[in-house]
């Protein structure tokens, strides 16, 4: 999530100050590049690793800043949710081995971020999004505490002016409202960074955009939220929509969105692509800046650009292109955003190889994006990818094919070639290569999640089949298997029904019925349906009263006998005790039989989100 001492973009003077280093740092890049002070070679790769932590119930845990304090090691940092890390990993030339060689580093850090997070009772899992993540932990309790993370927030909100909406649709569907960008807080990525040429790069970002589809749609891991099966890299979605800031007038425009695949190819060179998030958005976060970016220059250095590469790290292009310095030189690369991370180290690693295959092995004719493919077709393949995975279909040529014929066909060949290109491993290659290659015969790991957790539920409830599928998982990842060679055979531990929370038994399939609806048509209603509890909610979704069977039997003679109009409101129960997602099963059912009560309608605030009748409590063995 970049720099922590940063600051909300409000005060003018320091907002006016910020803006001058903006300016120097562009003209500063732009005397870089113009003076060929900007490294070609070598040619490095580098890599983040986003990881969820899960606590002793398999949800997420509220305990990173700690577990990072232990692991006491500068590769890991905060993200913004208290239940993420980050790894950043060591820079490699791209010769040899260095994808193995990343692979260990990787590894060796998961390994030692384990045994760390053991001792504070969590446990490390790699996947795009936490199948058993709920709304529970989407909350403004579980962001690392962290002023960068905070004034993220409140400026993200001043500018759409109102809470996030968001509408995903798949095979499910998911609609909310939400006070906060902590929904971006449940994708995990493995990001991957290529070094450039300079004066290659708009080509080079603009043949990343190309490849973007394929690349997204052989390498998806996501395809869960909320126990809802979505798209097959519902990361896609829900990182666009949870950090949208446009007003629905202005999203309704051609305003472009913070996250963006974007709506055009590159154009003009490597100066213009960083002109032009200055251009295209607003300042919403500053730091103080001591270093004058010409200053440094003038004095024979190299300058960080401090200003400028804060701006870029609030604009979330899939692909993005980055600045950095480091031993005195200036360089510049593309960092790849869209692949989730998992399901295993050398599932990821294989993803990264073929990558940067691709984007070695550029074809001459695609040196010139423009002339050589519709833009709208690169962006209509990411967003089918996204959605569908390997299964989808996309443009390429002119033509519409399978992605999985374009990647074991031209897209293959491509990445060997790239590869031949530079002087990595023949062996490395083929190794990587080969997990893709049999990827792509064979099932991505959004077939498997999904497969596994469908037949999950056929032999428990939604809420248990996704803590099932998180531990199997984590056993997988644990074992150091590819995705390839994980067992068809489900390996999930008996999970304590003493652990769960209403907010992980209730149904969130709800009838709901208004105040002003015909109380006889309800009656009807729950007799022909078999209900015998339910909501009353108003036009904001409110829950503000409950019709129950038992408490219907002393009007059902009235009501069958009369032509008197009566509404719910008349005869509905006002008065309606609540439970929340985070209240305790044992305390639910003590609540219930206090009360002599039947269900208890689960709400976040006002709002209704499910209800937990006695029956299905009943059905875990609760005592």
């Amino acid at each position: 999530m970049g720099d922590h001492k940063v600051h909300l973009a409000k005060d003018s003077k320091e907002r006016g100050k910020f803006i001058k280093h903006l300016i120097k740092d562009i003209d500063a890049l732009e005397y870089l590049f113009e003076n060929d002070l900007i490294e070609r070679e070598p040619i490095r790769i580098g890599a983040e690793q986003e990881f969820c932590l899960v606590n002793e119930q398999w949800r997420p845990a509220k305990n990173a800043v700690e577990i990072l304090e232990d692991i006491s090691d500068p590769h890991f940092t905060t993200e913004l949710a208290a239940f993420n890390l980050e790894i950043n990993l060591d820079p490699f030339e791209l010769k040899d081995k260095p994808f193995s060689k990343m692979a260990d580093q990787l590894k060796s850090l998961l390994t030692h971020a384990e045994k760390v997070s053991a001792k504070h009772g969590s446990k490390i899992v790699l996947s795009g999004i936490l199948p058993s993540i709920s709304e529970d932990e989407i909350s403004l309790d579980y962001m690392t505490p962290n002023p960068r993370y905070y004034a993220l927030n409140d400026k993200m909100k001043e500018l759409r002016g109102s809470d996030f909406r968001m509408l995903l649709s798949g095979v499910d569907e998911l609609s909310l409202f939400h006070d906060s960008v902590m929904y971006e807080a449940c994708n995990t990525s493995f990001q991957m960074h290529l070094q450039i040429d300079p004066k290659d790069m708009v080509s080079s970002y603009n043949w990343s955009q190309a490849i973007a589809g394929p690349v997204l749609g052989i390498s998806v891991n996501s395809p869960l939220l909320l126990g809802r099966e979505l798209w097959s890299e519902t990361r896609i979605a829900l990182f666009q929509q949870s950090i949208d800031t446009r007003k629905v007038s202005n999203a309704l425009s051609d305003k472009e969105a913070r996250v963006s695949f974007g709506n055009e190819w590159a154009k003009g060179n490597l100066v213009d692509l960083f002109k032009n998030e200055v251009i295209r958005h607003s300042i919403i976060l500053t730091k103080e800046i001591d270093q004058d970016s010409m200053d440094v220059i003038e004095k024979g250095g190299i300058p960080k650009l401090a200003a400028m590469n804060l701006h870029n790290g609030t604009v979330y292009r899939w692909n993005r292109p980055c600045y950095g310095s480091a031993g005195g030189k200036a360089h510049v690369r593309i960092e790849n955003r869209y692949i989730p991370s998992g399901p295993s180290v050398d599932d990821e690693m294989a993803n990264f190889v073929f990558w940067v295959g691709l984007m070695k092995g550029r074809p001459k004719e695609f040196d010139d994006m423009a002339s050589a493919m519709d833009f709208r077709d690169a962006k209509d393949n990411f967003m089918k990818a996204a959605k569908y995975g390997a299964s989808s279909m996309v443009r390429w040529r002119g033509k519409s094919m399978p992605l999985r014929e374009l990647l074991a066909g031209e897209f293959m060949e491509i990445a060997k070639a790239g590869l031949k290109n530079t002087k990595v491993d023949q062996k490395e290659v083929d190794y990587y290569l080969g997990i893709i290659e049999r990827r792509i015969k064979g099932q991505t790991a959004a077939e498997w999640m999904i497969e596994h957790y469908r037949k999950l539920q056929e032999v428990m409830k939604k809420s248990d089949a996704l803590i099932a599928l998180t531990q199997t998982i984590h056993i997988h990842q644990r074992e150091g298997q590819i995705l390839e060679k994980w067992p068809k055979k489900l390996q999930a531990e008996a999970f304590p029904s003493s652990a769960r929370k209403l907010g992980h038994i209730m149904s969130t399939s709800l009838v709901c019925l208004s105040p002003k609806d015909n109380a006889e048509l309800s009656l009807r209603l729950m007799k022909w349906r078999g209900i015998h509890h339910l909501p009353i909610v108003n036009d904001h979704n409110h829950l503000v009263g409950l019709l129950t069977m038992r408490h219907l039997r002393q009007y059902w003679d009235k009501l069958e006998n009369t032509d008197e109009s009566i509404l719910v409101e008349d005869i509905m129960i006002k008065n309606v005790l609540t439970g929340e997602g985070s209240t305790g099963i044992d305390e639910a059912i003590a609540l219930m039989k206090r009360n002599e009560i039947g269900c208890l309608p689960i709400v976040k605030g006002k709002e209704l989100v499910g209800i937990a009748t006695i029956k299905d409590i009943i059905k875990y063995d609760v005592d």
